[in-house]
């Protein structure tokens, strides 16, 4: 049978290999001790297999609680971990919980982290994955290759009324925006009934599509239980609508594939809760391991972060990240990075020169919502700082050839300069 393997990142006070075995035996037929009916041939078929040890760094503080050490050493390493498919089939849910699942609380590790899950293609081909994807979304946007989508965030992000966000909606579609999405924290408010801004906001949508060929995607934060999420999916496609949000780490696995097997809306995954999973060094989940799920659950565009962001990562971690979103694996099918997190056009220039892509959904909420020119000027200025930073423009170079550009510099770029 074919395997799915697994490489995980270790501490541990104990013998680096007898901690490997723990971890393929608790995660698959084995427990604590010998069992009644755990025989060699269910073991040769459905036991984990440790497949390669690579010992790194011994430090002498324990990255977590746990067990401690009899000499005094906290033992770290690549560990890469196998299981024959057969063990969960085609369930995304099950594969989580044993590729994660107890990990976490067993004793003998003083830190573990999931990597990166290397899938065999035909286990991967069971899924559609992404739906639109990359070039599904610049279709329906009508952006052509050669530059990012253009989003922003409706903020305030909970307190508007349906009309207070439809007039905002006109502005930036009239300025000409490609995306714009519900904050994570709005869905369906005393002031603002789902159904009700669905109505007001795709009502300037389509009416500005109608008159200029070019149709703003929208996501509508769907997030909630099973039944009203359908519903709310099927409010969004009657009224003409092209995206639904998820907040994935809340719906979870088997309810973000249901959703996106509807396949009718570009599904936008917003990660919030990802410092949970993964601020730690040595606890969690890392991206490119995550974001394989996710994509083969079907989500089209997914939040990496952004470079020189408002939160703790690291740019070189973002920059992994999206370039673990436009490989290919699984499924022959990139999933859309959506950059984010304090952006504003300032960051366009070393996002491009440490990617080489405008493969992005490229996101700002205050920076162009708080744009000294309006939202409309800051539409403007993030599309003239992308120009820049494709056509080999430095940032003071563009600062001089584009006045909102130039406000942007003036507003945001002090801001920017204290965050680092």
């Amino acid at each position: 049978m074919e395997r799915i393997t697994a490489r995980y990142y270790i501490e541990t006070p104990y013998a680096l290999d007898k901690t490997a075995a723990v971890l393929a035996g608790e995660q698959s037929s084995g427990t604590f001790v010998a069992v009644p009916g755990e025989t060699e041939e269910l073991k040769n078929r459905f036991a984990a297999r440790v497949e390669h040890i690579e010992p790194l760094e011994t430090v002498s503080e324990p990255a977590m609680p746990g067990a401690a050490s009899p000499d005094g050493l906290y033992r770290r390493a690549l560990v890469e971990v196998s299981w024959s498919v057969e063990n969960f089939g085609h369930n995304l849910p099950t594969l989580v919980s044993t590729l994660q699942g107890n990990l976490y609380e067993i004793t003998q590790f003083t830190g573990l982290k999931l990597m990166d899950i290397h899938f065999p293609a035909s286990y991967a081909a069971a899924y559609r994955g992404p739906q639109f994807g990359i070039e599904g979304c610049r279709s329906l946007t009508n952006v052509a290759t050669g530059r990012p989508l253009i989003g922003t965030i409706i903020k305030p992000s909970v307190g508007l009324t349906p009309a207070q966000t439809a007039e905002i909606v006109g502005t930036l579609a009239q300025a000409g925006i490609d995306f714009i999405k519900d904050d994570e924290l709005m869905a369906s408010t005393a002031n603002s009934h789902f159904e009700e801004r669905v109505h007001a906001v795709m009502e300037v949508i389509n009416r500005h599509a109608d008159r200029t060929g070019k149709k703003v995607m929208y996501a509508f934060n769907i997030s909630d239980e099973m039944d009203p999420m359908l519903r709310k999916y099927e409010h969004i496609v009657r009224s003409g609508g092209s995206c639904a949000m998820i907040s994935l780490n809340s719906v979870g696995l088997a309810g973000s594939k249901r959703i996106c097997d509807l396949g009718e809306l570009a599904i936008h995954g917003h990660r919030n809760g990802w410092g949970m999973l993964n601020r730690h060094p040595l606890l969690g989940i890392e991206f490119p391991a995550y974001q394989k799920l996710w994509r083969l659950a079907g989500v089209d565009q997914l939040h990496v972060n952004g470079i020189q962001n408002k939160f703790w990562e690291s740019d070189d971690s973002v920059v992994r990240s999206i370039a673990s979103c436009l490989d290919p694996a699984p499924l022959d099918k990139p999933v859309l990075p959506v950059v984010s997190s304090g952006q504003w056009g300032g960051q366009a220039f070393e996002t491009y020169r440490r990617t080489s892509t405008t493969d992005l959904l490229y996101m700002a909420g205050g920076g162009i919502m708080a744009h000294p020119g309006g939202a409309a000027a800051g539409v403007t200025a993030l599309q003239q700082a992308w120009q820049a930073a494709v056509n080999g423009l430095t940032l003071h170079d563009a600062a001089r050839q584009y006045p909102e550009f130039a406000q942007s510099v003036e507003k945001f770029g002090k801001l920017q300069f204290d965050r680092a």
